[in-house]
């Protein structure tokens, strides 16, 4: 791996750290119940494409600490789309010199899906955490139409979200702890 390579790793790996530690870290140190800003602010974040984190584990996370199901879904809905449209339109806007940002291998196996599948594509990423802000960034740089994007892309994160939040429920039910 490249130096430069390895010291973007590094600090994005700092960034993301010092975001979850200022927010829902500091939340739980002082004994007190993380807020939904710092649920909005880390997972909007965990939704660029160039600071993956798997954003899912804070539902049940936040759903433990109180807040309803149905809110985390729509906060997470609206964050992760707006992140994505970021990651879009850098796309859009860098065209083929992005694929230096997610590495030429990465960037042909996204682009032969979205050639091949098309917004299936970008469905099936969005139900599985860290590859759907890359999907959305190949997106942009193919040019595909932005609509069909984000309505893939919403469709599939709002099934992702719904099916966390109901398998929390559907434990906790059953270990008692009943939501």
């Amino acid at each position: 791996m490249s130096r430069p390579r390895v010291i973007a790793i590094l600090l994005t790996a700092v960034v993301a750290i010092g975001l979850v530690s200022t927010t829902l870290g500091r939340a739980i140190y002082e004994g007190q119940t993380p807020g939904l800003g710092s649920f909005a602010a880390i997972h909007f974040a965990g939704y660029l494409f160039f600071l993956l984190m798997p954003v899912e584990a804070l539902v049940p996370v936040y759903q433990a600490e109180g807040h309803p199901g149905g809110t985390l879904v729509l906060l997470a809905l609206v964050t992760a789309v707006a992140a994505q449209t970021i990651d879009y339109a850098i796309g859009y806007a860098a065209s083929e010199r992005a694929a230096d940002f997610i590495g030429e291998e990465r960037y042909t196996r996204f682009k032969s899906m979205i050639d091949r599948w098309g917004g299936w594509a970008i469905l099936f990423f969005n139900l599985f955490p860290l590859s759907s802000p890359n999907m959305l960034l190949a997106s942009g740089i193919l040019r595909y139409e932005p609509w069909k994007a984000f309505l893939f892309s919403s469709s599939g994160l709002a099934v992702k979200y719904v099916g966390i939040v109901f398998l929390y429920d559907a434990t906790a039910t059953l270990l008692g702890a009943g939501p």
